[in-house]
């Protein structure tokens, strides 16, 4: 898979250097590249944003910029573009799924008050939220979808079932895991997970996740 990523801050997404997915990109598993709008800007001084017509608080990401570096990047359109927004649909893991099926992503990051609509209308395949709140810009959305979606991608985890037996795979929250050691503070592992008995295993663990899901996100049950 290849991602490109639109932003006025690359620099942040050293970040992904780290962990599994650091690992994955240095193996070449997948191609990473952040791409500066500033570098295209047409303004002598690099600028990208302006006031809003019609008035308002904050600026407008300018259309030149980002247009001209979409192009540059994807002239042809050959990626799914997503543009990381507060009004976007709001990611899951049907979607993060769907994502992984691509050849090639862009992202684009907006920053300020957001970017111009004329952009979104000529370049943009989907606007994509991360939840119902807002942050200063897209760069940390944006590093969570490249997380999530490249979880998918064939050896970058190392274990194929990872991503099968997790959270919201099946619907539901998972269930809590133990490690060694047995007894830790007076606190013991669930006997059941030390029975072997394979069968009371997944009946408890299955029973647990319906547990959580219904305490932490009843919603997810609505259609069950």
């Amino acid at each position: 898979m290849k991602i490109d990523v639109l932003t006025l801050f690359p620099e942040m997404f050293v970040a992904l250097d780290s962990s599994l997915i650091g690992k994955a990109k240095e193996k070449g598993l997948f191609e990473l590249n952040c791409h500066n709008i500033r570098d295209y800007s047409q303004d002598k001084h690099k600028k990208c944003d302006d006031t809003p017509f019609g008035g308002g608080a904050g600026m407008v990401m300018t259309p030149q910029p980002i247009h001209d570096c979409i192009k540059a990047v994807d002239e042809n359109h050959s990626s799914f573009r997503i543009y990381m927004s507060p009004r976007g649909k709001r990611l899951d893991q049907n979607i993060v799924k769907k994502l992984s099926e691509y050849d090639r992503l862009m992202i684009l990051c907006g920053h300020y008050e957001g970017v111009d609509q004329r952009v979104l209308d000529m370049d943009i395949d989907m606007e994509l939220s991360i939840g119902d709140y807002v942050l200063s810009g897209g760069e940390i959305p944006a590093m969570a979808v490249i997380d999530s979606v490249l979880r998918y991608i064939p050896d970058v985890l190392g274990n194929s079932e990872s991503t099968v037996d997790e959270s919201f795979s099946n619907g539901l929250l998972e269930y809590p895991q133990y490690t060694r050691p047995q007894t830790f503070c007076g606190l013991s592992v669930p006997d059941v997970l030390i029975s072997g008995n394979h069968k009371n295993i997944s009946k408890w663990r299955q029973e647990k996740s319906i547990e959580i899901t219904k305490a932490n996100r009843p919603d997810l049950l609505e259609d069950k």
